[in-house]
Parts: structure tokens; C-alpha cells; sequence
């Protein structure tokens, strides 16, 4: 009689299971059980099941650091991997090389997951949103330097509120850098104090593209931004978890502009109302008083001496010609010193200097300051007032 180890039994079905190719790379479907993931090697195991029978399986670490959401008891998943014989247990068992939703995307299950998570911490509670400043003396702008997004925020504040300054802050708004690059720009801006409101966002794009906007590191900074952050991520329909932590979110960069200054035409109008009422306000409240004084003087005393009321009738009189000259004084110099404000801020505006012939040269997505610095050959950008070209450097000097 031959007698077999139980070491010999395990590793014969072992070696059965692994030479049948049709085990080795296979989908499996199932739910999700027994869940657990060790803190010290990072390796996911648990159990597949569906109706009648169930299999053990394990991730490890290696593949599990490319899933983009976490699995869970419960979730219904489809994963590809490889059936083999655990030979010290002697159980088949699954090794899990990638793990879908089945039913969802992972993106789209990591987001839910991650904004659960992060609303129970309160990043996104209402309490938290603080006022967009109405007047902004600077506007600080996180995104890329090289965008449209950027160029439709300039032309928008420009347009709007042409004293207002911009502060361009750049990072790469797309890829696995762009989170700690946008990250460090909102840093930047609160260390600094740099400007009254932030506006971080970029143009449309896919769900891929915008991901970088519902990272867990970025949506923390724009939580624990000291400064009002609207965050103007993609279209109208786009959604990400930086606008739910943001104290405003604009459904675009140009509306996020919009949010972000007054209609200066009008705030004059309003200014020209309030001067209306103002003076309205004035001359009602004396005639008022005048009024008052007629019929004082019918019923009193006084009214035998004529000469006494019509002298005092006269100063009241001559008091309200220079109280209304001086409101109109006083309100022609603020109009004034606006319009010299205004003049003078537009002439300091970026886009100004552009429309009078300047240009604004680029070098890796930084504007050069010192072109001493750059060596022969080296390619630039050419920023115009009507388009941008690319340029090499063919001398240091001429």
C-alpha cells in the first residue's frame, strides 16, 4: 500500500489547479465577505460568494495600491485573477489581481466613498462657507497658467472690475501632480495673504481629467483655506469634491469671475441713485422744517415781528443753498477720485499693457523675467494681445 503525506495531497491538487490554464487568468463575479485589510502589509482578504458557495481570496498589496476605491462587505464586484491551492491549508483560493463594481465605476465609487467619508468629518457643512468679499481690492486665481480658464477669468475681471488686481498662482490642473501642485498654490496664497477671495478651477474635460479635483489632499486645503475659496471646476454639469468644500462653487471659471467682482456700470448707476436720494432726502427735510417754521409764526407771538422771521427765513434759506452745494461738492470729488482709481488701475492691468503692443514671454510655464538667463536654442512662448507663438532663442544679445 503506497501512502501519501498530507504535504504530498495538497501539492498534487496544487499542481493540478495551476496546470489548468483555464484557471489561470479568469473574471470571476461575486459579493464581498469577511472583508479585512492588514495595517502592517497593506494585503486585502476576504471572501467571494454568490447563492450557494463561496471562495477565499487575497489582494496583495502590490495590485492593491492600484485600486482607485476600496472594497467592502456587501459590494457585488467582478475580479480578474488566478485560482490556485493554498498547499499549507489545502483550500483553493483566489488571487485577486484587479477588482471592479459590478454596476459602477471604481472612480465613480471612490468618490462616493471618499465624500461620505469626508462629510462626516463636517469639511462640507454649510455652517463653514463664509461670504464672498463684494468688492475685492485682488483675486487670487489657482490653475494653469497656460489654460483658457485663466484667460476667461482675466477678460471677465477686466471687463467687470478693471481696479481690481490678479494674482495668478500656476499649477498643472491635470495628471498625478496636479493635486499637491494645486495644494501648494492655496498654501501659498493664505501664507502670503495674498488676496481677498480665491478662485480655483480649470475647463471641461472628462471624469479622468477633473479627478485631480476630488483629491483627498486638495479638497483639504481648499477646506482649511483661511481666505473664501469658489472653486470653478469644468461645466455646468461637472461636480467635483473641491466644490463641496469650497465656500462658493461656480458652475465655470467665467461665472466663478462673475461671482467674484460687481458689475462696475452698475455700481455707478447705484451711486448716482443713492446721490439722487441723498439730495432728495436733503430738500425734502428742509422744506419740511420751513414748513414747520410758516406755521409756527402764523399762531405765535412772534409773527408781529416780520422783519425778525423773514431775517431768520433768509438763513434757513441761505443754510439749505450750502448744505445742497456741498453734498453736490462732496459727491462730484468721490466720483472724481473714483474715476482717477479706476484710470489708474486699469492702466496697471495686465491686459492693458498687451493692448499696447507688449507681450509677455513664457519659458516652462513661467513668465521670464531676465532673458540673460535662458541659453541659445532654448524655446519660449510668446504671449500677445491677440495670441501666443512658440520662439528659439537664436543669441543671448544682439
Amino acid at each position: 500500500m503506497n501512502t501519501l503525506t498530507v504535504t504530498q495531497v495538497n501539492r498534487f491538487l496544487k499542481s493540478l489547479v495551476d496546470g489548468d490554464g483555464r484557471l489561470r487568468d479568469i473574471y470571476i463575479s461575486g459579493e464581498i465577505s469577511d472583508f479585512s485589510r492588514s495595517a502592517r502589509t497593506g494585503h486585502l482578504f476576504f471572501s467571494l460568494k454568490d447563492e450557494a458557495s463561496s471562495i477565499k481570496a487575497v489582494m496583495f498589496s502590490g495590485a492593491a495600491k492600484s485600486l482607485k476605491f476600496m472594497p467592502g462587505n456587501g459590494m457585488k464586484v467582478i475580479i480578474r485573477g488566478q485560482v490556485t491551492v493554498y498547499e499549507a491549508a489545502g483550500q483553493c483560493q483566489l488571487y485577486a489581481q484587479d477588482i471592479q463594481p459590478d454596476g459602477a465605476g471604481a472612480l465613480a465609487v471612490a468618490y462616493e466613498q471618499l465624500k461620505e467619508r469626508l462629510a462626516a468629518e463636517g469639511l462640507f457643512d454649510r455652517e463653514r462657507k463664509r461670504p464672498v468679499p463684494v468688492c475685492p481690492a485682488r483675486i487670487g486665481v489657482v490653475t494653469s497658467p497656460a489654460g483658457a480658464a485663466l484667460q476667461d477669468i482675466l477678460r471677465i475681471v477686466g471687463r467687470r472690475w478693471p481696479v481690481c488686481e490678479v494674482v495668478v498662482c500656476g499649477a498643472q490642473v491635470q495628471g498625478a501632480a496636479a493635486p499637491a501642485q494645486l495644494a501648494a498654490a492655496l498654501k501659498t496664497l493664505n501664507l502670503l495673504d495674498a488676496c481677498d477671495v480665491i478662485i480655483i478651477g480649470r475647463g471641461g474635460g472628462s471624469a479622468e481629467d477633473l479627478w485631480g479635483f476630488n483629491d483627498e489632499r486638495l479638497v483639504r486645503a481648499v477646506a482649511a483655506s483661511a481666505i473664501p475659496v469658489v472653486s470653478a471646476v469644468g461645466h455646468e454639469t461637472d461636480v467635483t469634491l473641491c466644490d463641496f468644500a469650497a465656500d462658493k462653487r461656480a458652475s465655470t471659471p467665467s461665472v466663478a469671475a462673475e461671482l467674484c467682482t460687481p458689475d462696475a456700470p452698475g455700481l455707478l448707476d447705484s451711486l448716482r441713485s443713492y446721490n439722487s436720494y441723498f439730495i432728495q432726502k436733503a430738500v425734502d427735510t428742509l422744506e419740511y422744517y420751513r414748513q414747520s417754521l410758516d406755521l409756527l409764526t402764523k399762531h405765535s407771538p412772534l409773527s408781529d415781528r416780520g422783519a425778525y422771521l423773514k431775517l431768520r427765513r433768509e438763513k434757513v434759506d441761505g443754510l439749505t443753498v450750502q448744505l445742497e452745494a456741498l453734498i453736490k461738492r462732496k459727491l462730484d470729488e468721490c466720483r472724481t477720485e473714483l474715476a482717477l482709481a479706476a484710470g489708474k488701475l486699469d492702466v496697471l492691468s495686465p491686459l492693458k499693457a498687451l493692448s499696447r503692443g507688449y507681450a509677455v514671454v513664457y519659458h516652462e510655464g513661467k513668465a521670464v523675467r531676465d532673458l540673460g538667463v535662458l541659453p541659445e536654442g532654448e524655446e519660449v512662448l510668446i504671449q500677445a494681445e491677440k495670441g501666443r507663438r512658440a520662439a528659439k532663442l537664436l543669441a543671448k544679445e544682439i
